[in-house]
């Protein structure tokens, strides 16, 4: 009826298991936790950072309501001027730009060839280079 004096003494060999098996299933949890879901959300936030900061006029951008633009004009870091029709403008905050459909080339520093040879006269006039000319198929001076 009584228990003997062996069993009521816990022993070095019937002690829990130390600080390290029970803390690596923890640790173990954090590591699958950081490489499936915090690395890349950190990427996909630095990529959209990067986007958001190389807008430039001429792009075609598409707002977080949807609706779709080009950039008229960078009026700061926060803001830019998007027309969405002809003639109509709006301001939008930059961090409300979902995504750029297509960016504008960087304009160079060197001229282009075409834009050498152009004397300056407006479409249509005589003169060299002239655009019109070219695209009709008529010879140019």
């Amino acid at each position: 009826m009584f228990v003997s004096p062996a069993f009521a003494q816990a022993g070095g060999a019937a002690a829990g298991p130390d600080i390290f098996q029970m803390l690596l299933p923890l640790l173990l949890i954090f590591a699958v936790f950081y490489i499936l879901i915090l690395r890349p959300q950190q990427k996909q936030a630095k990529q959209r950072k990067e986007m958001l900061a190389a807008i430039r006029r001429g792009d075609r951008i598409v707002t977080g309501g949807g609706v779709y633009g080009t950039v008229t004009k960078v009026i700061d870091d926060n803001d830019v001027m998007v027309e969405i029709a002809e003639g109509v403008r709006v301001r939008v905050q930059r961090v409300l730009v979902s995504t750029v459909v297509a960016k504008t080339e960087p304009a160079t520093g060197a001229p282009t060839k075409e834009a050498s040879n152009d004397t300056g006269k407006a479409d249509g006039q005589q003169g060299g280079g002239s655009r019109l000319k070219k695209i009709l198929g008529g010879k140019s001076d």
